[in-house]
This record gives C-alpha cells, structure tokens and sequence, in this order.
C-alpha cells in the first residue's frame, strides 16, 4: 500500500487522526452503554466482550487477557525496528449506587456505578484505536500501537501488575493513559512531570489485651486507650522519621473495640491507608510504620499485630512523555489547552507500567465550560461531559503520530496559526 503524506489528508496541513462525527456519536454510545452495566474489578466480562466484539468489526484481533477480563490490541505490523506505543485505559466500576437524575444512562445495576470515569477512559481508548486502525489501513500509521484495556484498577495492588503478567507490556516502549478530572474543564488537559499521584497502601492494625473492669483500669490493659493513641500518635511520630517532603500519612478509616460502657475489651481493630509523594518514602513505609505502631501498642501493653497491604506507589510522569503529549494538545488544540496540575493524593495502578517503560498520565477535564456544579470522583453523583471523549481520542492519536516525528517538520503552534 502506497503511504499519503499528510497533506493528501482532509484539511490539508492539520494533523491526521481527527474524530469523524459518526465515530463520536457511536463513542458516546458506547460510552453510555457501559456506564448503564458497570462492572466490578476483575468481572467485567460483559465490558470486555463488547470491546472485542467492537474491535473484531474493525478487522482488528483483540486477545482477552490471560485473567478472563480485559483485553490488548495491536494496530499496525511490528517488524522491531519501533517498539509499541501503548495506550492503556482501565474498565471496571465502583461498588457504590449511582445517585444521578435526570439522565437516561443512570447504572442500571444496584450498588454499582461508573463513579471515577473509567467509562471514559474506555471509549477514548477503544476511539483512538478505530482512528489508528483507519490510518494504518491508509498506510499512514508510522509505528506499532497497542491497546490495553485492564480489569480492576480499584482493587490493590490494580489489576495492572496482572495485566502484565499476561503480557501487555511485551514489546512496548512507550505508554500513556488520561484519568478524568471534574475539576478542569473540557477541552483542557492537566500536566505534571514527575509524581503526579501518590502510594497507596491499606493498612489492618489488631490489638489484644486481658481486657478488665472500667473501674479497674490500672490492673488490666486498657485497650481503648492504646487503640486511641495508635490512632492519634503513629502519624506523629512517622512525621518526624521520614523526609517531611516524602509526605508520608496514615489515616486511619475505622476504629472498633468494645461492646460495653463498663467493660475494658479484649479486642480492638483499627484500618487504614498509607499514602506517600514518592518512591523512597514508599519503599520504606511498611519498616516504618510497623516500628511506630508496636512502640506505642508496647508502651500501653497492648500486642499489636499489623497486616501491611502493598497497594500501589506513585505515578512518575517520565518528562519527555509529558513534554510529547503537550506537544499533542497543543497541536489539536493550542496552547491554552493545556495546564499544569497538582499531584493528587489518590492512587493510580498505571504506575506499575512505569516500572517497566517511560510513560505519563494527563488528567483529562470534564466539566462543561460553566458549570458550577461541583462533582467529585468516586461519589454515585459523577458524570462527565461527553465532549471529553473526542477531545482524549484526538490526544492520543497526535500523541503517536508525533511520537513518530510523522510531521517532525510542523511546529505544533503553526497548526493553529
């Protein structure tokens, strides 16, 4: 197949890889559907066989992955000069109800919804590779792409160290992904390099005592108390034996102990997470916090075991990645399209392919331009702004076609002169 320059393409001079509105409309459909079925971490199968059907139809051969749900995709023949570029999206739900009205997409699953945009993710995943696969039909595609789709990104550790170890990563050089973010506006993306989430670990604390009398406190352990300075001092005293810039923080979700007014229990539970701002802080949380939490069970003679969950560390922004996908927004969308953005306190799973390959994530806005409602993640009363969907499908196509200096000669600013 001969390959067409650029300039052979519809709008001669922009940047190929540009939404057709028929693909958009069918993209929000897609989107809806999915929203309507969520799907728990690790059971979305019924979210997985619509992606390899929707794919299939393309010509493409999706393989489900090794773990019964999720999928990866290849577009475009890898003769191993260019390693893949990835593009990942994550596709499984929250366990809560969603609390919408007025929208004839509301989950029609109990305790269920679509409440952090993976739904999202998914359809600008899945449209970016419909794009790609027409280009490289048309023989303008310059490098290999593979599309992930991975299960349970909501359960620690993630569902990418699994996806992994199904393969995914073979032969990738290069990958990125988007989060929504209901506090930037549509049409806008978000930035940082370096750190741009944190680690995120769980933490199960149990301790034990003889238990006793109210009335007699001084003669038993008194379990309440030491669960209440477990609870109060262990963040202190973590603040003073890691680099405060580490950000290292425990908090705590849950306390129980006790059954009675005037009996000193035997029992006492506390969990939580452990979150930090970077790799070493992380590394050496769990050494950390289980010194800090025997000292003070010790001193208050209680037994403390610990349970240290690992969950995920931050995601690093490689800065050449980040530099590329402003690059890709600037081209479709100018400079005013991009902003920076602060390091969240959340955990994201797209870290663990970061152990493997340089990579970024952008944060994707989805607020309607003057909006003033105020949505947050991971609340039954999400949504997005549907318009966001073309905006990440034309992200990630530029992202690759620049990658490949296809148009290395075009200053992304000229596309918009």
């Amino acid at each position: 197949m001969s390959r067409e320059s650029a300039a052979d393409l519809p709008g001669s001079g922009a940047l190929p890889g540009i939404l057709s509105p028929e693909l958009r409309a069918e993209l929000i459909a897609f989107r809806r559907d999915l929203h309507m079925h969520p799907e728990l971490g690790n059971q979305e199968f019924r979210t997985t066989a619509a992606l390899k059907a929707r794919l299939e139809s393309a010509g493409l051969e999706p393989r489900v992955l090794s773990i019964g749900t999720g999928l990866m995709c290849d577009i475009g023949v890898s003769d191993g000069s260019r390693p893949l570029f990835a593009l990942r999206a994550d596709i499984d739900a929250l366990p809560i109800p969603d609390t919408k009205t007025g929208v004839p997409y509301r989950s029609t699953v109990p305790d269920r919804a679509h409440a952090c945009g993976h739904d999202v993710h998914t359809a600008v995943v899945l449209g970016a590779g419909l794009v790609l696969a027409e280009l490289d039909r048309r023989g303008l595609l310059p490098q290999p792409v593979r599309l992930i789709f991975q299960p349970a990104e909501e359960v620690l550790p993630g569902g990418a160290p699994d996806a992994i170890e199904s393969g995914v990563m073979d032969g990738v050089g290069k990958i990125i992904c988007l989060h929504c973010d209901p506090k930037v506006d549509t049409g806008v993306i978000g930035l940082r390099p370096g750190p741009i989430t944190s680690a995120c670990d769980r933490l199960e604390v149990t301790l034990d005592g003889p238990g006793g009398h109210t009335a007699r406190p001084h003669l038993t352990t008194d379990l309440v108390t030491a669960a209440a300075k477990v609870a109060t001092e262990v963040p202190a005293v973590l603040s003073r034996r890691v680099d405060a810039r580490s950000g290292l923080a425990v908090t705590w979700g849950r306390i129980e102990a006790g059954h009675a007014c005037n009996v000193i229990p035997q029992h006492a539970e506390l969990s939580g997470t452990v979150r930090c701002l970077d790799l070493p802080g992380w590394r050496a949380a769990p050494d950390l916090v289980h010194a800090a939490i025997d000292e003070i069970a010790t001193l208050h003679g209680a037994k403390s075991q610990i349970n240290y969950i690992r969950g995920v560390p931050p995601v690093v922004n490689d800065p050449d990645v980040t530099e590329l996908l402003r690059a890709a927004q600037t081209a479709r969308r100018g400079l005013h399209a991009v902003e920076d953005t602060e390091q969240s306190l959340g955990g994201e799973d797209f870290s663990w392919y970061l152990e493997h390959v340089p990579g970024a994530m952008a944060r994707l806005g989805v607020r309607t331009p003057g909006d003033t409602t105020k949505r947050d993640l991971h609340r039954g009363d999400f949504d997005a702004d549907e318009d966001a969907i073309q905006v990440g499908v034309e992200l990630f196509t530029a992202a690759v076609l620049l990658d490949a200096e296809l148009l290395d000669s075009v200053r992304p600013e000229a596309l918009h002169a």
